[in-house]
């Protein structure tokens, strides 16, 4: 058939239908379908979303990580305390300088504790037992509530855990100052509820036998821990 022929009855070549064909599989612009360029920074923003997230993650675990507890972060250092004078559970006044010669363990808490004081104290005289009993250290309770805890009720309190416990006491203003010696922290609750009447820090603090500080128990520790630094104190 001859060009004339193909004109006569009307056929075009396949390539003159070729924009038609474009049209038809070219996909319509319309709200349902973004454009190109639209999509494409909805995809980057989701990946800058991700990105976020996981930095924000990672930098919550590393929070986690680095946080101390309160009783950590007022763990004192070697060159805190001092000498000091309060009361005995007999009345007298009550020097330091007594404690020197022998280890000690000192804590710091109050009579009326319903929970973490009575505790911790049983839990050192146990320790103190099983490294060989009540003659390898000291275990000194100090009151930080003197409005309430005079010399007979730090004796008596002590005298409830079966074990020698040295009980002090002293004015408010004495043991303010032991206090911040020894970097406690101990304030009223501002909702008190009974045995939990002051709020303080709860860490045993570790001397040798010259007085000088070497460490602290807490009381998440493990006692298998607990236990090393003892037999360290009393090596």
């Amino acid at each position: 058939m001859g060009p004339a022929a193909v004109q006569a009855v009307g056929f075009r070549p396949a390539f003159l239908y070729a924009p038609r064909a474009f049209l038809l599989f070219r996909r319509p612009v319309t709200q349902d379908s973004p454009p190109p360029s639209t999509l494409k920074q909805t995809r980057l923003l989701l990946w800058v979303l991700v990105a976020l997230a996981i930095a924000g993650t990672a930098a919550l675990l590393l929070v986690q990580r680095v946080t101390v507890h309160p009783e950590e972060a007022t763990a004192p250092t070697s060159g805190f305390g001092g000498p000091f004078t309060l009361i005995g559970s007999d009345g007298k006044t009550f020097s330091s300088s007594a404690l020197l010669g022998k280890p000690y363990a000192m804590y710091f808490g109050f009579t009326r504790c319903g929970d973490v004081c009575p505790t911790t104290l049983s839990r050192m005289v146990k320790l103190r037992k099983e490294i060989g009993g009540g003659d390898k250290f000291r275990i000194v309770f100090i009151t930080i509530d003197p409005k309430h805890d005079g010399p007979k009720e730090v004796g008596q309190y002590a005298g409830l855990f079966s074990s020698p416990i040295v009980g002090l006491t002293g004015s408010q203003a004495q043991i303010d100052h032991v206090k911040k010696e020894f970097g406690i922290y101990a304030q009223p609750s501002p909702n008190p509820m009974p045995g939990k009447e002051m709020m303080h820090s709860a860490i045993v603090l570790l001397f040798d036998r010259d007085g000088k500080f070497l460490t602290t128990i807490s009381p998440d520790e493990p006692d298998a821990d607990a236990l090393n630094k003892l037999k360290r104190l009393v090596g």
